[in-house]
């Protein structure tokens, strides 16, 4: 192994993910191509089926996926060549990488910013894993995902992209110099925050002409994700305009909504959305929570970009008014910068974005 490969502590970049690859620490049944390692994370491909099953389930310390799936398993799909995921079921997709990670490395996961915005419920489940998205230190083994498509039918392959891992070897502790860094690069004074509890997210009710959202539709056509800038988006979502600065949200709904807050990641950091708090409302916010080192960075062509919220509302209706807070954005030291920081390279879909849909949909109606 390469010296000092992990060290020091904190997420690893790009580069030290490629050098995981060529040493072996992460093996796939089809070679991984440079497009799949992000800044701060890899991309995770899906395999060539699909087990539709009649529960979610996590396995424990003893358990396997395999066994799993014998017993809640219904029938197994072939998506070598493509096929449908229906809208509402649940389905366990084993995927074309593994790892075999050295003591002191774990992973944590998460679904793809695309992903998120069409309500894929995407979760990464492991071998003997008691928590979704989590990749215990030094796991050996194949992964899994957990999908369920909520609001719209889509059409995944082989090889299509839903989820992504980070890795990292312990918290790399942020100083005073990282806080006030990232308090300027967010605008912020640093005297009136305190950033180990993460910055908070609040939403724009407040947009040109009082366009702030869109709510999925209920009957939809299906969605071929390999697909950009083909759908027109009056078939599949409903605009939202606020009323006096706030909307209802509706039991049951999904929403896109956007961040009253301009996002900065400096290169040497990442982000995540914390997941929902109960206290904060009738409604949970985040579903693709990585922010990526470069994100919203003026020196890769961020200016501007605000956060996409992705809302789904609870049992009852809720008042959401504009300024209310939807969550927090912690924020993790990089192990060293990336190579490629988020937006300087050209798949960047969501670099210096505002309210936006999710790349499969015509950006003119």
């Amino acid at each position: 192994m390469e010296e000092n490969l992990f060290e020091p502590k904190g997420i690893l970049p790009d580069r030290k993910i490629k050098q995981m690859c060529n040493q072996g620490l992460i093996q796939a049944t089809h070679q991984i191509t440079e497009s799949q390692i992000q800044p701060a994370s890899l991309d995770l491909r899906l395999g060539n089926i699909a087990h539709r099953v009649r529960v979610s389930f996590l396995t424990n310390k003893q358990g396997r996926i395999t066994n799993r799936i014998e017993e809640f398993g219904m029938h197994t799909i072939s998506i070598e060549e493509g096929a449908v995921l229906e809208k509402g079921c649940v389905y366990v997709i084993p995927l074309m990488e593994s790892l075999h990670l050295p003591k002191g490395i774990s992973g944590v996961a998460n679904a793809k910013s695309t992903t998120g915005r069409l309500d894929l419920l995407t979760r990464l489940i492991t071998d003997h894993g008691s928590e979704f998205d989590r990749i215990e230190d030094g796991y050996n083994g194949p992964l899994y995902a957990e999908v369920c498509p909520r609001s719209f039918s889509v059409f995944v392959r082989q090889g299509t992209l839903l989820n992504q891992v980070r890795f990292g070897n312990g918290t790399n502790q942020l100083s005073e110099d990282d806080y006030n860094q990232i308090c300027k690069a967010n605008g912020i004074d640093s005297n009136k925050v305190n950033i180990e509890d993460g910055l908070d997210f609040s939403v724009d009710l407040k947009l040109e002409d009082n366009l702030v959202g869109y709510k999925a539709k209920q009957h939809t056509g299906i969605i071929d994700l390999a697909k950009s800038n083909n759908y027109s988006p009056k078939e599949f979502w409903d605009p939202v305009y606020s009323i006096n600065q706030h909307i209802i949200l509706d039991p049951g709904s999904f929403y896109i909504l956007a961040s009253q807050e301009e996002v900065t990641i400096p290169p040497g950091y990442a982000a995540e959305m914390t997941p929902y708090i109960p206290m904060v409302g009738e409604f949970r916010v985040h579903y693709a929570g990585f922010f990526d080192p470069g994100f919203g960075y003026r020196g890769t062509g961020g200016a501007g970009s605000r956060g996409v919220l992705e809302v789904r509302c609870h049992e009852v209706p809720f008042l959401l008014e504009h300024g209310q807070k939807m969550g927090k954005l912690v924020f993790e030291k990089m192990m060293a910068e990336p190579e490629n920081p988020y937006g300087s390279q050209n798949y960047s879909n969501y670099q210096g974005q505002s309210l936006k849909l999710s790349r499969h949909f015509k950006v003119s109606n």
